[in-house]
């Protein structure tokens, strides 16, 4: 599978997961989530950018649900944050489609909280 960004064919495994780390960039992003019904937002990115930061400097870390949820919470200073707020973000999965949408490979771990 395949997907085209500015005339560029990035290469994706079935699933949508980039094949090529370093084929993403913010616009590759863009082009996934608006394939996936979703415009991002400031909190979209920010959640984005944690998960590409915990990989690429977290010894390729892919952190699940719960551990998400506190990191937004520090990072939004919002104690209300909870699953919800971030399932409202990434319906499918905010570990796996948020992944997706940040370029990371395909976690097969088991997602949820």
């Amino acid at each position: 599978m395949s997907l085209e960004v500015d005339g560029v064919t990035i290469e994706t495994n079935p699933n949508g997961y980039l094949l090529e780390l370093s084929d993403w960039s913010e616009k590759v992003a863009e082009t996934i989530a608006a394939k996936e019904g979703i415009e991002l937002t400031q909190r979209h990115w920010d959640l984005i950018h944690y998960l590409r930061d915990e990989y690429m400097n977290n010894n390729e870390s892919q952190p699940n649900t719960r551990t998400i949820v506190k990191a937004m919470q520090q990072l939004w200073d919002d104690r209300k944050v909870d699953a919800k707020t971030v399932y409202d973000l990434f319906p499918l999965d905010p570990s796996k489609q948020g992944g997706r949408i940040a370029g990371l490979p395909e976690s097969r771990r088991k997602g949820g909280y």
